[in-house]
């Protein structure tokens, strides 16, 4: 952790909706003229779409299970940890990202599924953002999450997790239903192993629950809407969160435990404005107090 070059850090799985929270973060990084390096944890994958592929084709005819995205073996955890222990130590270190979709495709001049170059950050950040699977991760001789100033966790229930990944993978990246099902039980070690441990090292977790039927994931038609939702906030320690005024001005919430407030789903990104928005003006005092 770092005082003068604080780190914030969303974690979550594939499908979770971290892409969204990361649009909750930018309205205030804009609001409040916070100046944020940002980093995609999918440029820390180990390989190339097509690389990847062959790794894990060559594994299973060996009858080996295939690594995954979730895991050490498909990723650069020793070199996020690297960037995040530079980045809180002189705001230094080197990104690059990863081209997911057409528009990034023409943007880059790169195929999909590879990579840009490193390159180095930029100078004068207020501070480093991350989000992606591994925000809080720690495996063999890494350990990602003690370098973090503030941990999220995007952490929906399991089968809305999995419709999320199947509509995307599916009508966004092209994938057939029967790869993106082959790829979950790929993961699911790796998933118990590195991805669900972390959401109890988050400082705050933000967990939507579906008020409709989710109970087959793999035949559901659509996914489900925030405002057929409720979202579980879990606060780590509780103490100096103000639960009365969340309450008061997020209607329709109410206490589950004395560290947890449930809200109506399409008051998210509310709640995410009320809760993250102190955290960060937080954050950048101390930080001005050691500049």
């Amino acid at each position: 952790m770092s005082m003068k070059h604080p780190i914030i850090a969303v974690t979550g799985s594939s499908g979770a909706g971290t892409t969204t929270v990361k649009d909750t973060f930018q309205a205030i990084f804009d609001r409040e003229n916070v100046n944020a390096a940002v980093i995609e944890g999918d440029s820390f994958h180990r390989y190339a779409r097509s690389e990847m592929k062959r790794v894990i084709d060559e594994a299973e005819k060996r009858g080996e299970p295939g690594i995954s995205h979730f895991g050490p073996g498909g990723n650069l955890l020793d070199e996020l940890e690297h960037l995040f222990r530079s980045y809180g130590e002189s705001a230094t270190g080197r990104r690059r990202y990863y081209v997911h979709n057409e528009a990034q495709s023409l943007r880059w001049g790169l195929p999909m599924g590879t990579f840009t170059e490193w390159e180095d950050l930029p100078v004068g950040t207020d501070c480093l953002f991350y989000e992606g699977l591994h925000g809080a991760v720690r495996a063999e001789g890494v350990d990602v999450a003690r370098h973090v100033d503030l941990l999220i966790g995007v952490v929906p229930t399991i089968n809305l997790e999995w419709i999320q990944k199947l509509h995307r993978d599916t009508r966004v990246r092209g994938y057939s239903a029967e790869a993106v099902q082959d790829t979950i039980l790929r993961r699911m070690h790796d998933y118990v192993h590195y991805i669900v441990p972390q959401f109890s090292r988050t400082h705050i977790n933000f967990q939507r629950v579906p008020v409709v039927d989710t109970s087959n994931p793999f035949i559901a038609k659509d996914v489900p809407t925030l405002d057929e939702s409720m979202v579980v906030i879990r606060f780590k320690d509780p103490r100096g969160v103000d639960f009365p005024y969340l309450l008061t001005m997020l209607s329709g919430a109410f206490m589950s435990r004395a560290n947890t407030i449930v809200v109506p789903g399409g008051k998210l990104d509310l709640a995410m404005q009320l809760i993250l928005t102190p955290l960060i003006w937080k954050l950048m005092e101390r930080r001005r107090q050691w500049v």
